[in-house]
């Protein structure tokens, strides 16, 4: 039989295992509604490390991210996302990043990840202004 927890002293929160990759971790805030369900914002600040391995710079950041849908009960994501180009060869690479680390949301059991590429992806539209500034478009 275990001692009773004192009430006064939260649990402690789980992590990412040890030996997982930084970019793994999230953030260590996230925007939730009060609920407790995940919002848009959460998933992209969660999605955030994950980067283009070419460009080094974020996907989200470089607007590869192109829709992020939350189930009603928070349980359920929907992420639409595009490609730097059509042939590229680190597509299913990326998609697989970005659902191993959409599932680190707080809540979340299932992902769907849907590439889709209508719009054509346009950094010079799509991108944030520091990936702009970070690929030399201005």
């Amino acid at each position: 039989m275990q001692p009773d927890k004192p009430k006064d002293r939260p649990a402690p929160a789980a992590g990412p295992p040890k030996d997982a990759p930084a970019s793994a971790a999230g953030p260590s805030s996230q925007p939730t509604a009060a609920a407790g369900r995940p919002t848009k914002e959460s998933v992209l600040e969660t999605l955030r490390p994950v980067h283009d391995p070419e460009l080094m710079i974020s996907i989200v950041d470089l607007g590869l991210i192109y829709g992020v849908d939350v189930s009603e009960d928070g349980k359920k994501l929907g992420i639409r996302m595009s490609l730097t180009s059509p042939g590229c060869p680190i597509g299913p690479e990326l998609m697989a990043a970005v659902d191993h680390t959409a599932r680190l949301v707080p809540g979340v059991e299932d992902v769907e990840v849907q590439l889709v590429w209508d719009p054509p992806w346009d950094p010079t539209k799509m991108a944030s202004d520091a990936a702009k500034e970070q690929l030399g478009i201005w």
